[in-house]
């Protein structure tokens, strides 16, 4: 039997995969978790065959959660479950150990194949992230700007982007709030924008955050008209 705990902060999202997996009988959903904490703690208490991990949560994201879960739960394996499909969140993903990385459209058919595959220790990838993955190397020219970021100033851009404060930055990810504002200015310098706001549309443009997953404290940072303040010429 295949334990699967599912990482979600969208009820609505949890409740579909278990009833949808209810149906399989080599797969069991023994778990559920609505932020990163919660998922490393339950991991750490269920040792998980395979949890399903979204990447934008409130507090600790997932990419942080899951470097914590492969610490505490070493033969668990992670499938990414997201609507970011875009660079860079699924190569660094995939080198902090995720087994798999699917689109949130793919089909039941794939999600349940994805399961299986990363269960039996083997790499799963949706195939147009797998196409991604190969051509990102052949094309000139095309990169992303988030590709100068290093992980852990991907991991703050992601929390920031999220609407999450200095202060509870510096805490999840254990580091003084003096540390994360380097960070915060670093990425600034190094995507050549002046606030969380520009930081925020460039997310927004390059598919790494969509309008419909910003929490409240982000989508307060966004003017009224955005489509007027897509960043500087």
């Amino acid at each position: 039997m295949i334990r699967v705990l599912v990482v979600d902060d969208h009820e609505l999202v949890r409740v579909g995969v278990k009833r949808l997996l209810a149906d399989e009988s080599d797969i069991e959903v023994i778990g559920e978790a609505e932020n990163g904490e919660e998922a490393v703690e339950k991991a750490k208490a269920l040792q998980p065959d395979v949890v399903l991990m979204d990447i934008n949560m409130p507090g600790l994201g997932g990419m942080e959660a899951t470097r914590k879960i492969l610490r505490v739960a070493e033969k668990t394996q992670i499938i990414i479950v997201s609507v970011i499909e875009t660079e860079p969140f699924p190569s660094r993903l995939l080198q902090l150990g995720a087994r798999g990385y699917l689109s949130k459209d793919s089909t039941p058919a794939e999600l349940i194949e994805a399961i299986r595959t990363v269960y039996k220790g083997e790499r799963y990838l949706n195939p147009k992230i797998a196409q991604q993955l190969a051509l990102q190397h052949l094309a000139e020219g095309t990169e992303s700007p988030f590709e100068t970021l290093s992980e852990r100033e991907v991991q703050v851009m992601q929390m920031i982007i999220n609407g999450q404060k200095a202060p509870d930055i510096a805490e999840k990810l254990c580091l003084s709030s003096k540390t994360v504002n380097s960070y915060r200015y670093r990425l600034f310098d190094k995507l050549k924008v002046d606030s969380d706001v520009e930081l925020t549309h460039m997310a927004i443009k390059y598919g790494l955050l969509k309008l419909e997953e910003l929490t409240h404290d982000a989508e307060s940072m966004l003017p009224d008209e955005p489509s007027s303040a897509n960043g500087k010429k």
